[in-house]
């Protein structure tokens, strides 16, 4: 993860708000979402025309799921603040969302109301947004956000509730880093995956249940660091295609990234579109 470009590094860095005053304890006191994403943690996502609000990051995949949509209606898991969402309706998109933070969904409400962009406040493994039942013709869920479902079960819950709200060929499209263990040598549990003047970020391993926890360190005066912290489940690839496939879906695409670079053996990251079977 050290050697990745900071277009990677910034997919790596999910939700990322280094600003964020430390959370301490275990992965077991990181697991509720609705904790990370509070307020503070919402009041520093947005970092507009850069990071991941950049528009070499944001552009592309507002295109590629604007096109993807194809007229239809489009759903998104996590939405979050709104940073996908608000500029693909200003496409022309019908988007809604499902957000289980409040502070984020405050935040989102803070730009767009609710009759320009419909939010369902829940988890996205199991809420239901409006015309949920096959009313979608696209599901996206970006920038990791499956990792932070913590279980298998919950991601495979996430792949089956993107299925009962597509209508038949619908398409299901997630954003997702690829796992990287060979940073790992034998003993050792932590690799860096960004460093700069004043950032920090390291991700911790527990190789046994596949999770990991995301440390951002941010040195603000020169001599105090903020911590902020966030667990995932890591997914390989292939995982992934079971997953969808106990859903009803078969992998369509899959890419390095939203502009539609060959996914490869070296690929940091993917971009991978799945299309529910006309049958589900």
């Amino acid at each position: 993860m050290v050697a990745r470009n900071s277009h990677a590094a910034e997919i790596r860095s999910t939700r990322r708000a280094p600003r964020r005053a430390a959370i301490i304890g275990g992965m077991a006191e990181l697991a509720h979402s609705a904790d990370i994403w509070d307020a503070e943690a919402a009041a520093d996502y947005d970092t507009p025309g850069t990071g991941m609000f950049a528009p070499d990051v944001l552009g592309p995949a507002v295109d590629r799921l604007a096109e993807l949509a194809g007229g239809g209606r489009a759903l998104e898991f996590a939405i979050g603040t709104g940073r996908v969402a608000i500029p693909l309706a200003g496409r022309g998109v019908a988007v809604s969302g499902i957000e289980f933070s409040p502070d984020m969904l405050a935040r989102l409400r803070a730009t767009m109301d609710e009759a320009a962009l419909s939010v369902t406040p829940g988890d996205m493994a199991h809420a239901t947004a409006p015309g949920g039942d096959n009313g979608y013709r696209l599901v996206y869920l970006v920038f990791n956000g499956i990792s932070n479902l913590l279980d298998q079960s919950e991601q495979v819950a996430c792949f089956r509730n993107a299925a009962r709200h597509l209508e038949p060929g619908g398409r299901f499209v997630i954003e997702l880093w690829v796992p990287d263990l060979r940073s790992l040598t034998p003993g050792r549990s932590a690799v860096v995956f960004q460093a700069e003047d004043g950032y920090i970020a390291l991700d911790t391993f527990d190789v046994l249940n596949q999770r990991v926890v995301s440390h951002h360190f941010s040195i603000e005066d020169g001599k105090q660091a903020r911590l902020f912290r966030s667990p995932h489940r890591y997914v390989w690839p292939a995982e992934l295609d079971l997953m969808a496939q106990l859903a009803g879906f078969e992998l369509e695409s899959r890419h390095a990234d939203w502009r539609g670079a060959a996914f490869t053996s070296e690929s940091t990251s993917h971009v991978s579109v799945y299309r529910l079977s006309a049958r589900s």
